[in-house]
């Protein structure tokens, strides 16, 4: 299985100073994603949780939904002309009773509401997809988290990006708890694989949906990352940096809380802000 990190030899300069040394890098390889044998997808990743990502892709494509219906994932052997397995070939193998949603292939590549070739069709294709509902879990009282809260979140998401400590070129995924406990992290060269990764192991672990999480994204929260936030049923979508206008009106729609700009105590509230429990009156300007 190919390595999270590599190590390339570089040129350093620092302050006029020139010198040659080993710097490491984190590991990019493409993999590609069958269902049922049918090769659908092929993505940029860093390995590692590879059948956690396909899971995760899959959910937010509108194909899974419940742990039942994954039958396994495999690597594929033989995936080069050696008959060599080189871990970039994965096949998900679905329940018998899974009826597949209608699938169009078009190089290798799963054209569906993620592709956003246009607002109205991308935020249809989600509706008509999606298999959870947001709400704050059933017979639970309604979700409210604090601004102070949400902006100790970066810090501990950023504590605990090992893999970015030695490389600085990976975005990082986490899911935590409303009271914001660490739940689980992933990183990625790709910020939507890091959230297939995260939404993946969910359903491996039969944990979806995910009624009661709060995702943090390290970068930008964009229409895919919002998708795939809804496809899980997760509530609760803040990102470091800004969200699109369609991320936003997918959250609006949906019932999403979407924060962006979570930067120390400065946030802002695009859509879902009942969920954020707000002490100041707000001021328009």
């Amino acid at each position: 299985m190919g390595r999270v990190t590599e190590r390339r030899k570089v040129i350093r300069i620092r302050d006029g100073a020139i010198s040659t040394r080993p710097d490491t890098l984190v590991a990019e390889e493409p993999m590609e994603i069958r269902l049922n044998g049918k090769p659908i997808a092929i993505t940029m990743r860093t390995p590692g949780d590879d059948f956690a990502l396909a899971a995760g892709f899959l959910v937010s494509e509108g194909v899974l939904a419940e742990r039942r219906e994954l039958q396994n994932i495999v690597y594929c052997a033989g995936a080069t002309a050696e008959g060599s397995n080189t871990y970039n070939v994965v096949d998900v193998r679905t329940a018998p009773e899974v009826v597949l949603p209608d699938i169009t292939l078009e190089r290798n590549v799963y054209t569906t509401s993620s592709c956003g070739l246009c607002g109205k069709a991308s935020l249809d294709a989600v509706r008509t997809t999606a298999r959870w509902a947001i709400d704050d879990g059933a017979d639970a009282p309604p979700l409210r988290v604090t601004p102070e809260l949400l902006a100790a979140l970066p810090d501990r998401l950023r504590a605990a990006q090992r893999v970015f400590d030695r490389t600085g070129g990976l975005h990082a995924a986490a899911l935590f708890t409303e009271e914001g406990e660490l739940l689980d992290i992933r990183e990625d060269v790709g910020r939507h694989n890091a959230v297939d990764k995260l939404v993946g192991r969910a359903l491996q672990n039969g944990d979806l949906p995910l009624s009661r999480v709060i995702l943090l994204v390290s970068g930008r929260a964009s229409f895919e990352l919002a998708q795939k936030a809804v496809m899980a049923g997760i509530p609760v979508l803040a990102a470091v940096s800004a969200p699109s206008s369609l991320a936003v009106d997918l959250a609006a729609e949906s019932g999403l809380t979407l924060v962006g700009f979570l930067r120390g105590a400065n946030m802002n509230v695009y859509a879902g802000e009942d969920r954020i429990a707000l002490r100041a009156t707000a001021t328009q300007s």
